[in-house]
């Protein structure tokens, strides 16, 4: 291995590369990771020196209270190539903030700009091979931090662990989605932690997916915890609702995490004139707006998916057929959005940062 000294992060290089043995065409979605991670850890009120070292295991103590008390919190973000093998981030700082709510909603420590930001940049600076040209194609970036301090007692860890692993990666969903509305469980509540990106949120999600999977359904479109009456999210992505022309997605709230492909995309629409609405949207609204005939299009937003189209939907066992429209918002906008971030369309937004 050879070290490297910089006057912020440390790097330690693998003595080999598994690149060779991937095969870029077939990837499982967060399977296969980049030859090298970064490390920063948290002890005695400060962050340590950031360390850029091959990706490998690492012990932790089985007291670490990530284990016991979910101190846990991670962000999902893009690289893109473009054709002159230019490496570009799309909007970084929006992640890098929402980082930081998360953890302050989770008792934990800010990541300082320094360690995220450049920590990004120089860790896929020295991944860049990783990125492939070409749509679909990106490398997936998962910055994440955990407690690692020891001990049962129920109170908030002194110690953490900051981490950036990568992540090649193609197109997340395949295939049609049909989701069903949720009627008795809940992502989150009123006070609770469903705008932090906090591992337990997802976990949650787990056993109703697995329900709605056995019953051959793709994901779950939740719906507000009180009364079961709005749509909020649809399984890990924003969810988007087209009735006529409008397009309406539920606003940020305490139970809805702020996306930032979600406020893209809106901010996509407002510049190309699509009516947005940014309000609850009734079950009973959804249901009446399907059988008259004005209900369009749904669709899920992430990083991940980017646009997740929707076929179909049940409630209340019943199940409603989406029509199949050439006009679709959510491939137009998706089109547009993706050609920002593969830099072949202009960005009027300044969305992109170079590596």
């Amino acid at each position: 291995m050879i070290l490297k000294n910089t006057s912020e992060i440390d790097i330690v290089r693998a003595n080999s590369t598994k690149i060779n043995d991937v095969d870029f065409e077939n990837l499982t979605f967060g399977s296969v990771f980049t030859d090298h991670m970064l490390v920063c850890d948290f002890k005695d009120g400060k962050w340590e020196k950031p360390v850029i070292k091959p990706y490998e295991p690492f012990l932790i103590d089985p007291s670490a209270k990530v284990f016991h008390y979910g101190q846990a919190i991670f962000e999902g973000m893009k690289a893109y190539k473009d054709e002159n093998d230019d490496v570009w981030l799309f909007r970084p700082d929006e992640n890098f903030h929402r980082f930081n709510k998360s953890a302050i909603r989770m008792a934990m420590p800010e990541v300082t700009e320094e360690i995220f930001i450049d920590g990004l940049k120089t860790i896929i600076d020295l991944e860049r091979d990783w990125v492939k040209k070409g749509d679909g194609n990106s490398l997936y970036i998962r910055p994440f931090m955990i407690a690692i301090g020891s001990g049962v007692i129920a109170n908030p860890s002194t110690q953490y662990r900051f981490m950036i692993i990568l992540s090649p990666a193609r197109s997340y969903f395949a295939g049609e989605v049909k989701v069903i509305i949720a009627d008795h469980y809940s992502r989150a509540a009123n006070g609770g932690i469903g705008a932090a990106k906090a591992a337990g949120n997802y976990a949650g999600q787990f056993y109703p997916t697995k329900l709605a999977n056995e019953k051959g359904f793709q994901q779950v479109i939740w719906t507000d915890d009180a009364t079961h009456t709005k749509l909020e999210e649809a399984g890990t992505m924003n969810v988007f609702v087209r009735i006529n022309d409008t397009l309406i997605t539920a606003p940020i709230s305490d139970r809805i995490l702020d996306g930032i492909t979600r406020k893209s995309l809106i901010d996509i629409a407002k510049r190309d004139g699509i009516k947005i609405e940014e309000r609850s949207v009734l079950v009973d609204e959804l249901l009446t707006a399907a059988k008259n005939g004005s209900l369009k299009e749904i669709f899920g937003a992430g990083t991940a998916a980017v646009v997740s189209p929707i076929v179909g939907f049940s409630c209340q066992d019943v199940y409603y057929e989406l029509p199949k429209i050439e006009n679709s918002f959510a491939n137009d906008i998706k089109d547009k959005l993706t050609k920002i971030q593969y830099k072949q369309a202009e960005d009027t937004f300044g969305w992109m940062v170079k590596i």
